[in-house]
């Protein structure tokens, strides 16, 4: 083999040509190998690649590679997830068609990710955006309709009345539209829904069996899903209505001291209407935060009504507030509110000047211990709690409950966090919904065959809104059902549902419906799925409803899309900022030169603020763009890099020494392979051994995507090969570093295993077999003590006799110093461990 220097840049673009030509990485569905499906969550198409994408795409590559030379029919595709808002904002700043702009950034990122050698199967590519995609969404979505899963009512949004959008509540930011800087109104629309909550108990109960998903993302889930067990009763108020309310602790209910309603909650419109005040408070409430978690450290605020609710037990008059931090669509938007043992009402009460009593303790002597300054959510005895003092928490939550039901005024009830899964969204760049608005006939869903329906591509964005909605033609047609003149729906679906179903379409692509059930039970659910915890919640949640709700309409034969799931750490790297006009400007890392602690902004030498090392991000630039990296190294340097060091489920930080050093060995792996003999003699039992015991080291390693302890082993592997003598074994043993590496450095092992006189490519060839028998040492180290004082070691051959490890540990010169001619008593041997000698 030539020992010429190894050049990336050749390499890597005719072992790409040649994987492509021989389609070397297209899936069989009809192959009889056992399948395995390999998948990481398809980007957005935003425009370019960075290097945290690298090393999502990188850790599935190399298994996917893995288990095609372990004998699979492996299906590895690519996507983009390319409808959504940056494709609007993009047409707003830039005066380009979405539509465009889209597709000129895949192909982009495709050219992109082909330069990294991922062993994809392009023919299965597909993107969101096309109709022969989002055509089959329509449908499934009519699907899901006509199963009853699909609804249209009235709810309240967040409507910036500048971009006159929708917002979720998460582009709400202090009240004001993310992009447009307005006062973000609560409006009544009517919306599109997806029953999600149908499935609650069944998506709680199926992530028990989740067993290879992270524990961390199934107990973000079941939070998110929410069921909590607890009491609905009725207070009776002062203005002659009853006031339902839910909690989940109704052990506490001596200790409420006042009660709360949500602003649009019908006691507080009530007041409203008679209150220029209330008024005022409630409109205020409407232009504060929108989620959960803002509320959560929002300033507590209130407004009394001058309402009154008599509690249950006690009699005690509650005072009724209206208070920003209840929500409608929680429970029944009003609260019992126990300031000592819940920290929202324990803030209230405290800006309020209302009581705040114990009635949950750590003992029975503690009930009259002062709060430290917070509410107390733990468990204990009820104290200062009537007929219930003593009682351990949910011994009380039981008698509560029955004694509000045996009086006729409430019942136990199980309750769910989940809402359904509002999909409207007005806008133009989605999935428009396939319904039709009729005079006469309601809502109608679109003929089937009428599908795909799809967007105009005539439309402007200099006026704000939705382009669908002021289109002259796009959104008349007629009635299906009655002929006569109609409208189409003008909203387009949540991104979210294109991605909920996406990893179907890569199984199966017919051209006359969403998927072929037959050939999607091929490869459901898929093996492996890759992608970042910030999908733990919404993704992964609507992707096993959709599963869930297709499986039990018949359409699948899987409940759970996703065997195992791997959340990769992110790629760090530090910033660089400088103040300039009044406003921190962020630099790239290629503006900048670094000179030992300092950093210079290469345009004009000045020096820059070097910030903390955080996730790459585009608004702070500190990202890097892996074709300079590529055209500098290489691809498998950078892929090698992606690997190594940190253990894939945490960060790693970018650095520059890092690929340079990644980049070397790659040159130091191919100066081994120039030293292939393969028609060298002789064997040396020890390196065949060590080989062997890599190769299955290894493999363990690729299955339990510990990639950083693989590339340990192959270095450790090396190192072991370049201090050995030229042999037969030292020749077994460069070949098989060729294939060890094959998965993470695929061009440089092509390259070796051409150069070789190997047939074929490498990315075809099996995984090296591996002999049992060598994967077992034959010898041991033995320690030998005297009087269990450790006095030498031995290597011995594993298995030696009693009688034979006690000779070697006697004729030691070092123990025998130790006797130093004392009688011995005894000789404790432990085989294949140790030799105690006793005087």
């Amino acid at each position: 083999m030539s020992d010429t220097r190894f050049d990336p840049a050749s390499a890597d673009a005719r072992w790409q040509s040649a994987w492509d030509e021989a389609q070397t990485f297209r899936a069989d569905s009809d192959s009889p190998k056992p399948k395995s499906y390999v998948l990481e969550m398809f980007p957005y198409p935003s425009g370019r690649i960075h290097i945290g994408h690298v090393r999502n795409y990188t850790m599935g590559d190399v298994l996917a590679r893995y288990k095609k030379a372990t004998g699979h029919e492996v299906l590895h595709p690519m996507g983009w997830d390319a409808f959504g808002m940056p494709a609007e904002n993009a047409a707003m700043e830039k005066g380009v068609h979405p539509g465009g702009w889209t597709r000129d950034n895949i192909e982009h990122m495709k050219a992109q990710l082909k330069r990294l050698g991922f062993a994809l199967d392009w023919s299965r590519e597909l993107a969101t955006c096309e109709p022969d995609y989002y055509g089959h969404e329509q449908a499934l979505f009519i699907d899901l309709y006509e199963a009853g899963l699909v609804y249209r009512k009235e709810s309240e949004v967040n409507w910036d009345p500048v971009d006159m959008t929708v917002l979720a509540n998460e582009q709400v930011i202090d009240g004001k539209g993310w992009r447009s800087g307005a006062e973000v109104e609560k409006r009544k629309l009517n919306q599109w829904f997806l029953k999600i909550t149908d499935f609650a108990e069944e998506l709680l109960d199926g992530l028990e069996g989740l067993e290879n998903w992270p524990e961390k993302v199934r107990t973000m889930q079941a939070n998110w899903i929410g069921k909590s067990k607890g009491l609905e009763f009725s207070f009776d108020l002062s203005n002659g209505e009853k006031l339902p309310v839910y909690t989940t602790r109704p052990d506490t209910i001596f200790g409420a001291t006042f009660v709360a309603v949500a602003a649009d909650h019908p006691v507080a419109q009530a007041v409203a209407s008679r209150s220029e005040e209330a008024r005022a408070f409630i409109a205020q409430c409407k232009r504060g935060g929108t989620t959960a978690a803002e509320l959560e450290t929002a300033e507590k605020l209130g407004f009394d009504t001058g309402v009154t609710a008599s509690h249950p037990f006690t009699g005690a008059e509650l005072p009724v507030y209206i208070a920003n931090f209840v929500l409608m669509e929680y429970g029944t938007g009003a609260i019992m509110a126990v300031p000592g043992h819940d920290q929202r009402d324990f803030e209230f009460a405290t800006k309020y000047g209302l009581p705040i009593p114990r009635v949950v303790a750590a003992s029975a002597d503690a009930a009259d211990k002062p709060f430290a300054g917070e509410a107390e959510s733990g468990e204990g005895v009820l104290v200062n709690s009537g007929f219930l003092d003593g009682m351990a928490v949910e011994d009380a939550k039981r008698e509560i409950i029955a004694r509000i039901e045996a009086d006729g005024r409430g019942q136990g009830k199980t309750v769910w966090r989940l809402r359904d899964w509002g999909v409207s969204r007005q806008r133009y760049w989605g999935t428009p919904i396939p319904f039709i608005h009729c005079t006469a006939c309601g809502v109608v869903p679109a003929p089937k065959e009428s599908l795909p329906i799809t967007l105009p591509e005539d439309v402007d964005f200099q006026t704000p809104g939705n382009p669908l909605l002021r289109h002259p033609t796009w959104k008349h047609v007629d009635c299906p059902r009655c002929g006569a003149k109609a409208e189409r729906e003008t909203d387009t679906l949540d991104t979210f549902t294109n991605s909920s179903w996406y990893f179907l379409r890569f199984a199966s692509q017919p051209a006359d419906k969403p998927f072929d059930r037959d050939e999607v039970a091929k490869w459901m659910p898929v093996e492996q799925y890759i992608g970042g915890i910030e999908h733990a919640i919404l993704h992964l949640l609507y992707a096993r409803f959709w599963t869930r709700a297709l499986e039990r309409m018949g359409m699948l034969d899987v409940k759970e899309p996703f065997a195992s799931l791997f959340t990769q750490g992110m790629v760090t790297h530090e910033t660089y900022s400088r103040a300039e006009g009044g406003k921190t400007v962020y630099y790239a890392p290629d503006e900048i030169s670094r000179e030992a602690e300092r950093a210079l902004l290469r345009e004009d030498g000045g020096e820059v603020e070097i910030g903390r090392v955080i996730k790459m991000s585009k608004s702070k630039k500190n990202v890097v763009d892996p074709d300079t990296i590529i055209d500098t190294y290489g691809a498998d340097a950078v892929r090698w890099f992606m690997l190594s060091d940190s253990p894939p489920e945490r960060d790693l930080p970018w650095s520059e020494a890092g690929i340079e050093g990644c980049s070397r060995f790659v040159h130091r792996l191919w100066r081994l392979f120039a030293a292939y003999d393969g028609g060298a003699k002789g064997d040396d039992k020890a390196l065949d051994r060590k080989t062997h015991q890599t190769v299955a080291a290894v493999a363990d390693d690729i299955e339990a995507l510990g990639f950083n302890k693989a590339v340990a082993r192959i270095y450790e592997l090396t190192g072991a090969v370049e201090k050995a003598a030229p042999s037969a074994s030292r020749s077994l043993a460069i070949r098989t570093l060729v294939q060890l590496a094959a998965p993470m450095m695929p061009h440089l092992a092509e390259e070796a295993w051409a150069a070789m006189g190997e047939s074929g490519l490498i990315a075809d060839a099996p995984w090296p077999a591996v002999d049992p028998a060598l994967l077992v040492e034959d010898e041991v180290t033995i320690a030998v003590q005297h009087m269990g004082k450790l006095r030498d070691t031995l290597t011995a051959p594993k298995g030696a006799s009693r009688e034979d490890l006690e000779a070697m540990a006697l004729a030691s010169e070092k123990v025998q110093r130790s006797i130093d001619g004392a009688e011995i008593r005894k000789v404790i041997v432990v085989p294949d461990r140790l030799v105690n000698i006793v005087t």
